[in-house]
């Protein structure tokens, strides 16, 4: 308790850019933390934004899950958890205190209107890119990467993503509506063409998704990740890459806490090593994120904790 509370004392003195939150006016960026999102911060993070190189921040958006939600307190308890997480990493051999990092809390989407919260989470990462920072988003259901990848692919039009899932998430539409957790790939594609999107450990999805990545030149690895994955990594040297990670890319046995749980999964040991991978590569990571952890189906904080641990994996090996 004592620790929250100085945890909330810290907020109050701080403010944060955050575009597009009131009357979506540029010129009223400045915001200050709300406790109620940001009763956390993940550990080591600097209070200062401006000195800092990455801005880790939360999209706890799950308004269109279809099975089981709860995502939209992933973020929070993957900070909260950190506090019981070393911060040397002994397979990079670095630890965190050699980069800076802003965590800059969750953002105060619309409860239930999908496209505007999307539009806020576009606009938001669109400032952190044009500060110079790489933007490490936690959500929050698949959808939030959407208009993440929207904003970055403004940036960089050479953009190609890498993607760890259970699911294809190619769906055009889920019941009918297009903005849900069931299509964000599919969008992706769209914008940034098919062959520019690599997606690892897929196991799950419609016939006709399949047969649509197939047809369209897109790269889709079936049920594993780290082979299929070194193999790619040379081609994507010299590009800008994006990566977004579902936790349920995950065998349910080492993430349980998830919306749309999927049997036959990874280990967290393979997806350690792909993110370790990726950064040995050379490949140049200009963002990422985590999502679709659901605490409420995580009783013993397993996945939590393993998300926390694979946020600072990726931070540590990624960012430069």
């Amino acid at each position: 308790m004592a620790r929250c509370k100085k945890i909330l004392a810290f907020f109050r003195n701080f403010t944060i850019l955050f575009p597009c939150v009131r009357n979506c006016e540029k010129e009223e960026k400045k915001m200050r933390f709300d406790e109620a999102y940001s009763g956390h911060v993940f550990i080591g993070a600097s209070p200062d934004y401006e000195k800092s190189r990455v801005v880790l921040y939360g999209m706890p958006m799950d308004w269109t899950v279809s099975y089981r939600p709860g995502s939209r307190f992933g973020p929070g308890r993957i900070r909260e958890v950190s506090i019981g997480l070393e911060e040397y990493s002994p397979y990079l051999d670095r630890e965190l205190a050699e980069i800076s990092y802003f965590d800059a809390g969750d953002m105060p989407l619309p409860f239930g209107n999908p496209q505007k919260s999307l539009d806020m989470i576009e606009n938001y990462v669109g400032t952190l890119l044009d500060d110079g920072k790489f933007p490490f988003g936690l959500g929050g259901e698949h959808l939030v990467t959407w208009p993440v990848i929207r904003a970055v692919y403004k940036k960089y039009p050479d953009l190609a993503v890498i993607h760890f899932d259970a699911h294809t998430d190619l769906r055009t539409d889920y019941e009918g509506e297009p903005l849900s957790h069931a299509t964000p790939i599919r969008k992706t594609t769209e914008l940034i063409g098919p062959a520019n999107v690599y997606s690892f450990g897929i196991r799950s999805g419609l016939k006709e998704e399949f047969e649509w990545a197939e047809r369209n030149g897109m790269h889709i690895a079936k049920f594993e990740v780290l082979e299929p994955l070194k193999k790619v990594l040379p081609a994507l040297s010299g590009r800008h890459v994006y990566v977004t990670v579902d936790i349920d890319v995950l065998d349910p046995a080492f993430a349980p806490g998830t919306g749309t749980v999927d049997a036959g999964g990874i280990t967290s040991k393979e997806l350690l090593a792909s993110i370790h991978a990726i950064a040995r590569s050379g490949v140049n990571v200009i963002g990422c994120d985590l999502v679709e952890v659901a605490p409420v189906y995580d009783h013993s904080e397993q996945t939590a904790n393993t998300a926390s641990k694979l946020v600072r994996e990726m931070m540590l090996g990624w960012v430069k």
